[in-house]
């Protein structure tokens, strides 16, 4: 599910990019940013996008597991692990200003669509419920850390937390007769 999440949100910004620049030779791929050996994995003239955190959403953790009816049947999953990515967004063009201009188009994207939900977006995925995308500021140090962490130069780049990308194993863990019926016992002391 997070490579769909992150597919749909390149596959966007594509298409913004090819409305504002009039071409498709410059474009955001998912991608490592560097490769084994240290060099880029980015394309010249390309940005690149890739999933340098993960974290799970607690403040809407579900400990239970989920019940539902299936052809008569009670069938039993595991709760929903609710996921936010952190995408850096870099830039690695031959010209420093393309760079810094197509960083700019990334953010005025994000800027203006901060939320994706299936009725404003209907090829987004169905298991996809809504996906929000929030601008990090970080501090100098905060981005001497980020680079040093990716292993490469410091290029032009925007880094955005992806809120809300769902994962459910659909394997199920149970699987029983409906309940029907309810009865308790009441005794005294």
């Amino acid at each position: 599910m997070l490579d769909v999440a992150l597919k749909f949100l390149t596959g966007e910004l594509n298409s913004y990019l090819l409305s504002r620049t009039d071409s498709d030779l410059f474009d955001v791929e998912l991608c490592r940013l560097v490769d084994d050996n240290g060099k880029w994995a980015i394309k010249e003239d390309h940005v690149g996008a890739s999933v340098i955190n993960i974290e799970e959403e607690r403040t809407v953790k579900s400990h239970l597991p989920s019940q539902t009816f299936v052809d008569g049947r009670l069938v039993t999953l595991e709760p929903e692990l609710r996921l936010n990515l952190y995408v850096i967004f870099a830039a690695n063009f031959k010209n420093y200003d393309e760079g810094l201009k197509y960083i700019s188009h990334v953010l005025t994207f994000f800027q203006a669509r901060p939320g994706f939900t299936q009725a404003q977006y209907p090829n987004l995925n169905s298991r996809i419920e809504k996906l929000t995308v929030e601008l990090l500021s970080l501090t100098f140090e905060q981005v001497n850390q980020v680079w040093a962490f990716i292993g490469g130069k410091q290029l032009p780049s925007a880094i955005y937390k992806v809120r809300l990308v769902v994962l459910q194993d659909i394997e199920q863990t149970s699987v029983g007769p409906p309940v029907t019926t309810i009865s308790a016992t009441l005794r005294s002391k």
